[in-house]
């Protein structure tokens, strides 16, 4: 297929087999401006996620060919796209995987359309500014040799760099700028997600879990965020 050359306007990849969900979808992100690529089984989405760019990925779970699972396991070996999964309301466990192996959110059907595109706004926003407010200094130090370049969007642990998706770097970012204060789940989803998020607040921990995944990778020692049982999490400077 030839692809829009414009890319003034941010490019969106809605992935369903449901010819019903995929029109709702193009028509109220068409109408809101968006340029709109649609798969209707995994291979195809996989394909168009590597030719096209997308600036998001709208993922339904249950699609043919590859599942959406396995979709999204894959872009994450390489691409740091946001990814919105779409779920049906039974599938509570392939929730908390999607959200495990690196989606940024979810969403379960039927949803409200009104909803939806909030969280679509919410989420371009946070790309298109990289999440950031500017801060007197562009280096950020941690500790156990924690160093955020700012300006780089990189990450070092003594000499170990980590390959962070955006959302991860962002979720780091806000809590060393509140280094050994509490920010609540709800005020990470917030500064990190973008919008006020009423309800279920696993994907913050899901991406917590991630990180200091990563972190630990790079370095033994090097996971500084702790977790404060009932409130949320901090860094601990100690």
């Amino acid at each position: 297929m030839t692809l829009p050359q414009d890319r003034s306007t941010c490019r969106i990849l809605v992935v369903d087999d449901e010819a019903a969900v995929t029109d709702l979808l193009a028509y109220n992100l068409r109408k809101a401006h968006y340029d709109v690529l649609i798969a209707a089984d995994g291979r195809a989405a996989l394909q168009l996620a590597q030719e096209a760019n997308p600036d998001l990925i709208l993922l339904d779970l249950m699609i043919p060919e590859v599942d959406g699972l396995d979709v999204c396991r894959e872009l994450r070996k390489s691409s740091s796209v946001p990814i919105i999964m779409i779920t049906a309301r039974g599938e509570e466990i392939d929730r908390v995987v999607g959200l495990e192996i690196g989606a940024d959110d979810y969403v379960t059907k039927p949803f409200s359309v009104r909803e939806l595109m909030a969280r679509v706004k919410a989420v371009l926003r946070r790309v298109q500014n990289d999440g950031l407010e500017k801060e007197p200094s562009t280096i950020l130090r941690g500790p156990g040799n924690l160093r955020m370049d700012m300006e780089r969007r990189t990450v070092m642990v003594r000499d170990t760099s980590i390959e962070l998706t955006r959302l991860e770097f962002d979720l780091l970012h806000r809590l060393l700028i509140n280094s050994g204060r509490v920010l609540t789940r709800e005020r990470l989803l917030e500064q990190a997600w973008g919008y006020n998020y009423i309800g279920d607040t696993r994907a913050v921990d899901s991406a917590i879990k991630r990180l200091r995944a990563k972190l630990r990778e790079a370095a033994p020692d090097a996971d500084c965020i702790e977790s404060v049982r009932g409130l949320g999490y901090k860094i601990n400077q100690t």
